[in-house]
């Protein structure tokens, strides 16, 4: 019989009174781990991996002391969904708000967080969040305050993909000519758990039955979390995706769920047997153990919108006083297939914001429609957006121009649109997209709408679906639609309840329309949430207001052009 090690969450949240500062001394360091059962080097924040979780509650100040303890990188951590009012250079992001962090150095990052919700934090920095950097932010209600909803108890569940080859293996396979693609992930984890090699479901008629099953003693690195669970209580399960090349869809057997938060915002709450989760996407579900109570079930994580090969994720919801030993009588439960892309549309499209969230404005004054297509650029394999491919410059753009330094990166606006004849379901791959790196100047406090538009990827009759991140920024999904895009579909935004988002998905062979205002100061990232993606050039920046921010503190600027500033200045 299988020992699999076992944690209870308690119910109470020790109550916090006012603001106030929570500091954290963190070092950032390769150690070996088997999070799969197979051993390979990951990253890792004070010995943890995952990285460890981290609570607040709205106004207080996070001060977070970084030390790098890599012997040959940078790093940076972005956190995920905090907004970073008054303190752009603390967003995280590489070259973008800042320099990486050198091996050695130390960088201090310091900002509020200013409202309750699921938040995480993870490395921004070439491919490390698939070496295991990322961790929980969880921001919970203000002293004295109530969530709109009920709950006894609560789990927090990081999903990711996981291969055994390094992020500094698969950077280099993707940035070489001839191109090579790293393959698809190796497992699924939860939690930083998931099993390569054996399976927690031996016997049933699934793709892991091949495995042998698994015999944990408890100790294993690679045994599963269990959740234990009392009968007849509710709880609340925060779902964070960190995955690097795929999106999951979550279900746990003869339970339904309750949606109540996503991305940090309530949601009007609807009742789903299987949750997506798009790779930068957070949820808060409700979930009711009001099943049999002699029974254990299963907590399973499938993969959508990518042709994955290897088995669930799994785990153990396990009913107390029931031993964590007694496997669930049934098989696991049956994920939508992974192709099924109306089940993915009807699921999005069935959130919307909880009554009482701000509306969008009724019109935007800008419109900025991305084309997402995969290119030749210079004989390279790469993803471009309307024909440009980002590439980060050596200075970060937040120093850059704030103090004027325009031959830091292109000067040229980037293009605000595609070719009116574009075809976006036959048209073959430019064969003459660029490398570039300009930037998307907002006036501050402006509306601005995002159209996102998918196309025919180098495979024929294949274009993918891309969850989209907004750094800075909340947006309102206001909109979806199939085929191109057209100035007629405005008139069908949705403005009466659209949801509060940071992160959302285009369709394969659709749009999707954002729409946010533009009043944060600073400079902020947008794209692509899929990590290689990313790296192959999916997505844009955006300037707004900088003139508006006071004097920069200098520690992330010491790179490039800014760190040549630094020295002038120094010396005069």
């Amino acid at each position: 019989m299988m020992w699999i090690h076992c944690f209870l969450f308690l119910s109470a949240i020790k109550p916090l009174f006012g603001s106030q500062e929570r500091h954290f001394k963190w070092e950032v360091e390769y150690m070996f781990w088997a999070p799969d059962c197979i051993e390979r080097p990951v990253l890792a924040i004070n010995g943890q991996f995952p990285a460890p979780t981290i609570r607040a509650r709205p106004g207080d100040t996070m001060v977070i002391e970084l030390t790098n303890k890599l012997q040959t990188d940078g790093v940076v951590i972005h956190w995920h969904g905090i907004r970073q009012h008054g303190t752009p250079w603390a967003d995280g992001a590489s070259l973008v708000t800042q320099c990486p962090i050198k091996p050695g150095e130390t960088f201090v990052y310091r900002f509020k967080v200013n409202k309750p919700g699921t938040y995480a934090y993870h490395g921004h920095y070439g491919l490390q969040r698939t070496d295991g950097l990322y961790g929980f932010l969880i921001v919970d209600v203000a002293d004295g305050e109530k969530e709109p909803f009920r709950y006894d108890g609560e789990f927090s569940l990081l999903l990711s993909d996981w291969w055994h080859r390094t992020a500094h293996e698969q950077q280099i396979m993707l940035s070489v000519k001839p191109f090579r693609w790293v393959g698809d992930a190796q497992s699924l984890l939860i939690n930083g758990r998931g099993q390569y090699n054996c399976t927690l479901a031996p016997g049933y008629a699934t793709s892991n039955s091949s495995y042998p099953p698994c015999n944990f003693k408890g100790h294993e690195q690679c045994a599963p979390t269990i959740l234990n669970v009392l009968p007849n209580k509710t709880y609340r399960i925060r779902v964070f995706s960190t995955t690097g090349l795929g999106s999951e869809n979550f279900m746990i057997a003869n339970h339904t769920m309750t949606v109540v938060e996503a991305d940090g915002n309530y949601v009007e709450p609807f009742t789903v047997d299987n949750l997506d989760v798009n790779t930068g996407e957070s949820y808060s579900v409700l979930i009711t153990t009001n099943q049999k109570p002699n029974e254990n079930y299963w907590v399973s994580v499938g993969v959508i919108a990518r042709p994955f090969i290897i088995p669930p994720g799994l785990t153990i919801l396990n009913y107390l006083p029931n031993s964590p030993r007694k496997l669930p009588t049934s098989q696991p439960p049956r994920h939508p297939n992974w192709d099924d892309l109306q089940h993915n549309k009807n699921f999005t499209k069935s959130i919307f914001a909880l009554k009482g969230t701000p509306k969008p404005p009724r019109k935007a004054h800008r419109r900025i429609v991305l084309l997402n297509t995969v290119n030749f650029v210079d004989g390279y394999i790469k993803w471009s957006v309307n024909n440009v491919s980002l590439v980060l410059p050596g200075t970060p753009y937040l120093g850059a121009i704030k103090y004027g330094i325009k031959e830091a990166f292109d000067q040229r606006p980037p293009p605000e649109n595609f070719a009116s004849d574009y075809d976006i379901m036959k048209q073959a791959p430019n064969q003459n997209a660029t490398f570039g790196n300009g930037v998307y100047v907002l006036d501050f406090n402006t509306t601005v709408d995002l159209i996102l538009q998918n196309a025919n990827t180098m495979d024929p009759n294949v274009s993918g679906s891309h969850p989209w991140h907004l750094h800075g920024h909340d947006f309102w999904v206001v909109g979806y639609g199939e085929g191109k895009f057209s100035d007629k579909e405005v008139k069908k935004f949705n403005l009466k309840n659209p949801p509060l988002r940071n992160t959302a998905v285009v369709f394969s062979y659709g749009w999707t329309a954002l729409r946010f205002v533009a009043d944060n100061p600073g400079v902020w990232a947008f794209h692509c949430h899929l990590e290689h993606h990313l790296l192959m050039g999916m997505g844009v920046v955006f300037s707004v207001g900088v003139d508006r921010l006071p004097e920069l503190p200098p520690e992330g600027l010491a790179c490039g052009l800014t760190a040549e500033l630094l020295m002038r200045r120094n010396h005069t």
